[in-house]
């Protein structure tokens, strides 16, 4: 059985950075499909500059040509704090216990996972794939991380083939390559009046002039 992946984020606009990841985790991970999960209200964040539903277009635009692509919008219909441990909790009572589910993060969205809200049982819902930029391996940077994250790293680090042969519970690391592109300056470009042509899909920076989205800093 294949895995699902679970990649969430404001998408304050979703990127070619964020695609470019997904592309390359749904291949090196052999995933089944990847859900795009847009944040509806984050604890660990401001609130966003547009709303769920506008972030939430954004993505369904943004991934319509890759049929592996899924837009999952129940943390933007959700009317409290979104903590990954319920959307995990929900798609495991969804999808059944065999199902293999893999969180996908950044090394150093991993690297803060113990300020995550009941991050431990993340584990037990989940695996979890961290993509890091090649030359910079999680194994050199997890000494920084305290001693309950290190020692969950050290007993579930595993290959990522072994992931389709458990439901959750392992950690899996993946070189991939970093586009240098983030949300934050697609922002302050739009606001600047300033071109946003190849950072993000042509429909999504259509749909960012056609609604006047970011329009201030």
């Amino acid at each position: 059985m294949n895995p699902i992946g679970i990649l969430g984020g404001t998408f304050d606009p979703i990127h070619f950075g964020h695609l470019r990841l997904a592309e390359e985790m749904l291949e090196l991970a052999g995933l089944e499909q990847i859900r795009f999960i847009p944040a509806g209200t984050p604890p660990h964040r401001g609130s966003p500059q547009v709303s769920a539903q506008q972030r939430s277009m954004m993505v369904q635009l943004a991934i319509a040509d890759q049929p592996a692509f899924v837009l999952d919008e129940r943390e933007v219909k959700r009317d409290r704090l979104c903590y990954t441990v319920d959307t995990l909790g929900e798609l495991r009572a969804e999808l059944g216990a065999t199902q293999p589910l893999c969180l996908l993060m950044g090394g150093d969205a991993f690297l803060q996972l113990h300020t995550w809200h009941e991050w431990e049982r993340l584990f037990e819902l989940a695996h979890i794939v961290v993509g890091y930029r090649p030359g910079y391996t999680l194994d050199e940077r997890i000494e920084v991380a305290p001693e309950m994250l290190r020692k969950h790293y050290r007993e579930r680090l595993c290959a990522v083939e072994v992931m389709a042969h458990a439901p959750c519970g392992g950690v899996a690391e993946l070189a991939i390559p970093k586009l240098e592109i983030s949300a934050t300056d697609i922002r302050r470009r739009v606001a600047e009046g300033r071109t946003i042509r190849y950072l993000l899909p042509n429909a999504v920076a259509d749909y960012i002039h056609q609604h006047h989205l970011y329009t201030s800093c």
